[in-house]
């Protein structure tokens, strides 16, 4: 992909993996980048760095699952500072919390920003991509969105969720030119996950490798990204011993987490 003199939006950019995207994109000759997340504060902050990187910074705040302020927010953007060339999903939330602990206001949050934020921004630039017949769009997923972890239940069917989208809007925007993505990290060490119990054996990785990962898997045309041996691993593991998954995921689950936890969000 050629990134030199383009337009990106990132969401979920003030911090973590969509930070570290932004920062990633102006390295590599982004022109200008705008950046999508709630909290208007730290947007500004990482708007400094991404200015510092030789590229042009726009904050948006904005809480992309309220579809009328996303509308309004992204329309102006768009008339404004022009196309967008590169659309990055990056903003999510989760929850660690046992099934049968889980409180209806978790999986309403998670299905609020995972889901219905990302549908609602790749509605609304999509379509202005299919007009202007070029475009890509990268849904960041996760490696949960292959392989379900337990304590995760919700998250992990965010995720899954996100892949089937990508697979979908990858055959219907192929037409006019769009290219549509999937990244999936697997456990990235940001303040989404602080507190968490990690799974056992499993190496984090960090939020450069990530956006590192995105930039090779862009240049290389491919349709799904993962990041880390592991992913890799586990996925070939999947495809090539299926009834090895369910034996191996419990064996590395983490202890049973505290059932009250209160999520960090990424946008």
């Amino acid at each position: 992909m050629d990134f030199y003199g383009k337009t990106a939006l990132v969401t979920g950019a003030s911090r973590g993996i969509g930070r570290a995207i932004a920062h990633a994109l102006a390295r590599q000759g982004m022109q200008r980048i705008l950046l999508v997340a709630r909290n208007a504060q730290r947007l500004e902050a990482v708007a400094t760095e991404v200015r510092q990187l030789g590229a042009e910074a726009v904050v948006l705040p904005v809480d992309l699952s309220d579809p009328i302020q996303a509308n309004v927010v992204i329309a102006r953007a768009w008339q404004h500072h022009g196309p967008v060339h590169l659309l990055v999903n990056c903003a999510g939330v989760a929850h660690q919390v046992p099934f049968l602990q889980a409180k209806l206001p978790q999986v309403q949050s998670e299905i609020s920003t995972n889901l219905i934020g990302l549908y609602t921004v790749t509605r609304l630039v999509a379509r202005r991509m299919a007009v202007r017949q070029e475009g890509c769009i990268v849904n960041v997923s996760s490696l949960m969105g292959k392989v379900a972890a337990p304590t995760m239940a919700t998250y992990s069917a965010t995720k899954f969720a996100i892949v089937g989208f990508t697979q979908a809007l990858r055959s219907e925007l192929a037409p006019h030119r769009v290219r549509v993505v999937a990244l999936l990290p697997s456990l990235t060490d940001t303040d989404m996950v602080k507190g968490f119990e990690w799974f056992r054996g499993v190496q984090p990785s960090t939020p450069d490798q990530v956006a590192a990962a995105l930039v090779r898997g862009l240049n290389r045309g491919q349709a799904e990204i993962l990041v880390g041996w592991q992913s890799h691993a586990a996925i070939w593991t999947q495809r090539l011993a299926p009834w090895l998954i369910d034996p191996m995921v419990q064996l590395l689950a983490p202890p049973k987490p505290e059932p009250q936890r209160r999520p960090v969000r990424s946008s």
